[in-house]
């Protein structure tokens, strides 16, 4: 397939550039600085830099591609535009240039559901982890809030709490609803279900939760 990859110099964009090259993939890495992008694959990709936050500056790297796949994201604490901005530039984009397919990354702790176990549910999600990154989740909900009403066909993927640790080859996912046993997802992992899912149609317009 024909890839657009935004965010591709973060900790997951960087997976899904490195997994989407070797599944075969062409790959369109949207950065704002390409001097970030790391240096094993800024050969073998099409670099665009561009305003995430700007359509007319996201429509000429997402024109003619089958896919996007977004893995903006804020590491700031306070109030933050990051994900809804970005997901207007990008599905305002797509409409403009006739690409359907979009994936987006979230994150399970911004949901408490009864897939959750229940002190997990009603103390740790709601209490804690929602009040520490309320201002990005807030941020993350108007995002997929924007994906539900694009019309495209997209997916949103929540990982648990990210790490570095690698591939495990043994990532549990759910859709629609929470996981339990466990809280930690990889970003090689992360990336790896976003990619396996666009071989899967049926997953446009669910979400979809990701473990390690």
């Amino acid at each position: 397939m024909r890839l657009a990859v935004l965010g591709a110099t973060g900790g997951i964009g960087g997976e899904l550039v490195r997994q989407g090259l070797d599944r075969g993939h062409e790959i369109t890495a949207v950065v704002r600085d390409a001097s970030r992008l790391a240096a094993e694959v800024r050969d073998r990709v099409d670099v665009v830099e561009a305003d995430v936050m700007d359509p007319a500056a996201v429509a000429p790297a997402v024109k003619g591609r089958d896919a996007v796949l977004s893995a903006m994201g804020s590491r700031e604490r306070g109030p933050t535009t990051v994900h809804s901005g970005s997901v207007a530039a990008i599905t305002e984009a797509m409409r403009r240039t006739g690409v359907r397919r979009v994936l987006t990354v979230g994150a399970a702790g911004a949901v408490a559901d009864a897939g959750d176990a229940p002190f997990t549910r009603y103390v740790l999600k709601p209490l804690i982890v929602q009040r520490l990154f309320r201002d990005s989740y807030a941020d993350l909900a108007a995002s997929e809030d924007l994906l539900r009403r694009s019309g495209l066909d997209w997916t949103i993927v929540r990982p648990g709490r990210l790490s570095d640790d690698g591939p495990t080859g043994r990532y549990r996912t759910s859709w629609d609803r929470n996981l339990r046993g466990g809280h930690r997802t990889t970003r090689a992992d992360t990336a790896d279900c976003m990619l396996t899912l666009l071989d899967d149609p049926a997953s446009a317009g669910h979400v979809v939760y990701v473990l390690s």
